[in-house]
């Protein structure tokens, strides 16, 4: 019986994954969480074999949770099953230590099926997501660059920007820059939602 934990933050979609895999007579679906910080504590009490995950949680992402749960539960491997198929996306979950990431349009079938091939230690990617991946290359942002887009995004000024991160205004305009020019945006804020389409920020 393969021990399976659901976190995703809408309720009615963590439930029908959780009605639709458990109908599997070999898995269980032993923990349900609606937050990216409730996922370790929610495993290290009910040790499931399986951790699916949502990208975007409140409190933590999906990505940092399952980071957090390779760390803190070694043995539960992490299945990445959201809507957000976008490419660089796919590799931060693998770096994350995710054994596997599918779309949410899967079919119930393709997922029950994901999930048992993750318990089993083999990897499950979504084909078209994986050659999108791989035709798209790496993020060309810079850890800073993307620190910077990032915080950009909340819509404060330079100023902000740059006591928030620690920075004098010029580097931020000068990371700022840069960002637009590798990202092709019109502005910041262009900028950053092109890098997060791309799943770079």
């Amino acid at each position: 019986m393969i021990r399976l934990l659901i976190a995703d933050d809408q309720a009615l979609v963590r439930g029908a994954l959780s009605a639709l895999l458990g109908l599997e007579s070999d898995i269980e679906v032993v923990a349900e969480v609606g937050r990216g910080d409730e996922v370790v504590d929610a495993a290290l009490a009910a040790r499931p074999d399986v951790a699916m995950l949502d990208i975007e949680m409140p409190g933590m992402d999906g990505m940092t949770a399952a980071s957090a749960l390779r760390a803190a539960l070694p043995d539960c491997r992490v299945l990445i099953v959201t809507t957000f198929g976008r490419p660089g996306y796919l590799k931060r979950a693998m770096q994350a230590g995710a054994s596997g990431f599918v779309v949410k349009d899967t079919p119930a079938t393709q997922l029950a099926d994901a999930v048992r091939r993750v318990a089993q230690g083999l990897r499950v990617v979504d084909p078209a997501l994986a050659a999108d991946s791989l035709a798209q290359g790496d993020s060309p942002l810079t850890e800073r660059e993307t620190d910077v887009l990032s915080t950009a995004q909340t819509g404060g000024s330079i100023a902000d920007i740059a006591r928030i991160l620690h920075l004098s205004e010029g580097t931020v305009r000068n990371h700022l820059s840069s960002a637009i020019g590798k990202t092709g945006g019109r502005n910041r804020a262009d900028a950053a939602r092109l890098a997060e389409e791309n799943g770079w920020l």
